[in-house]
């Protein structure tokens, strides 16, 4: 593989970037002025909230550029570059359906903040780890006209087994985007919002082809992605359809999996 001919590397957080304390490696912050002293681009693209994505990557955010719920909104620096919206209207339509699932709980994911309608201390204190700009209301149906870039639906067992059967009235919508995106979550948004899309918008802009993009993703909400980049690797602990989309694969997420090919990288560069 021709490592020399990268020029963005876009990955994913959770399962990814991130370890499973959900930590960025030390090797990862050594790295990175090297990746930037090469001109590589460094896109994090994940199903968190932007505000949470910035929390986890402070120390570099002015350099990054990032893509937040699932492409439901593209950024670099304070520049807002791209959104997709789920209509309001849908939102009305799909929270009922939602509410005859059992043991699910339910995030609307939208511009500012996240908004829940919970009093589970458990799931509080948990979902305060993927967005750290919340408010807590009565009922989520009574919310109007909120910009939401995607409905988050967790199971504590499991998305795929628990909620998608569950919902079928909303498979075929021609509208709405069902994803599984990891173990415990199943997001719900506009047909038009996945990483793929905004990543394609972000390498126009920046004018990087699909054969200088790498990518590196564990779910399903990764898949999109994975096709826009010919660099693209799943990671050893990835759900099988990742594994059977990307072209590569590397180590897992608790091993460095990231870093390790990016060290592949800046050495082609710096030998090139």
């Amino acid at each position: 593989m021709d490592f020399s001919k990268v020029k963005m590397v876009v990955t994913d957080m959770d399962g990814t970037l991130l370890d499973s304390n959900h930590n960025v490696s030390d090797e990862f912050w050594n790295l990175f002025p090297k990746l930037k002293a090469n001109n590589i681009h460094f896109v994090a693209a994940s199903g968190r909230q932007y505000h949470s994505m910035v929390h986890k990557l402070q120390a570099i955010k002015d350099d990054i550029h990032i893509i937040a719920e699932n492409g439901g909104i593209t950024q670099f620096r304070d520049q807002l570059l791209d959104t997709e919206s789920l209509d309001f209207k849908y939102v009305k339509e799909i929270l009922p359906v939602l509410r005859k699932v059992e043991n699910v709980l339910i995030v609307l994911c939208a511009k500012d903040k996240a908004y829940i309608d919970t009093k589970n201390e458990e799931f509080i204190a948990f979902f305060k780890q993927y967005y750290t700009q919340y408010e807590i209301v009565e009922d989520l149906t009574k919310l109007e006209n909120v910009e939401v870039f995607k409905i988050a639906v967790r199971h504590m067992e499991s998305s795929e087994t628990y909620i998608l059967p569950f919902i079928k009235e909303l498979h075929n919508h021609k509208d709405i985007l069902l994803k599984i995106s990891g173990q415990h979550w199943l997001d719900i948004s506009s047909i038009k919002t996945n990483k793929g899309n905004a990543l394609e918008k972000l390498q126009k802009r920046l004018g990087v082809t699909i054969e200088g993009t790498m990518a590196f993703g564990d779910y399903n909400n990764d898949l999109e992605m994975l096709q826009k980049a010919y660099f693209s690797f799943a990671m050893e602990n990835a759900h099988p359809n990742v594994k059977e989309t990307a072209r590569f694969s590397t180590k897992t997420n608790d091993e460095n999996g990231v870093e390790y090919i990016l060290e592949k990288v800046i050495k082609a560069k710096e030998n090139s």
